[in-house]
């Protein structure tokens, strides 16, 4: 693994330390994607394994977010996003804006553009939304991790930003190994 890992990684650690910090989704508790090694070090309690049932997903994300807690939802490609865009636009970026500013949620959303390489895995798992979610969101910041020295600046601003914003990241399968 590259130093685009290596960043992953810390910042996925840097969140564990946290106790307000859930991480929730596929994978998570259990191994199946490339990001489920990010999270290796990360304490079995704040891992939620989940079915394969996004829109709940980011409905349970919601809810903890209300809550007070910090959850990180994670998405291993946007295409799988894609079905939880409801939860997302319609209420994680309208919260305060619905409730005048009672409710400012913050969640961290995690998803990633899939891998092409070695093995293509057709075009149902590497689609890259990230200019789309933008237009629709007003107040979730999306930011797209191009570089390994990106990465811990950006988890750490998105659990530590006090402007009532989500932020959702996007990572590059690819540069797990490439960067």
């Amino acid at each position: 693994m590259g130093a685009y890992f290596d960043e992953l990684k810390r910042s996925m650690n840097m969140l564990a330390a946290d106790e307000r910090v859930l991480f929730l989704g596929q994978a998570v508790a259990h191994p199946g994607t490339a990001m489920s090694n990010t999270l290796l070090d990360v304490p079995k309690h704040q891992l939620l394994e989940l079915p394969v049932n996004e829109d709940l997903q980011m409905g349970m994300t919601n809810g903890l977010a209300v809550a007070g807690q910090i959850p990180v939802s994670i998405f291993p490609r946007w295409n799988f996003l894609l079905l939880a865009l409801n939860q997302i636009v319609n209420h994680l970026d309208k919260f305060a804006v619905m409730s005048g500013g009672a409710y400012q949620p913050k969640a961290i959303i995690r998803t990633g553009i899939g891998s092409e390489r070695p093995l293509h895995p057709q075009h149902q798992h590497i689609g890259d939304y990230t200019e789309a979610l933008r237009l629709m969101c007003t107040t979730i910041e999306v930011i797209r991790l191009d570089e390994p020295e990106q990465i811990f600046p950006a988890y750490e601003r998105a659990l530590l930003r006090e402007d009532g914003r989500s932020t959702l990241l996007v990572e590059h399968g690819d540069y797990y190994n490439e960067k």
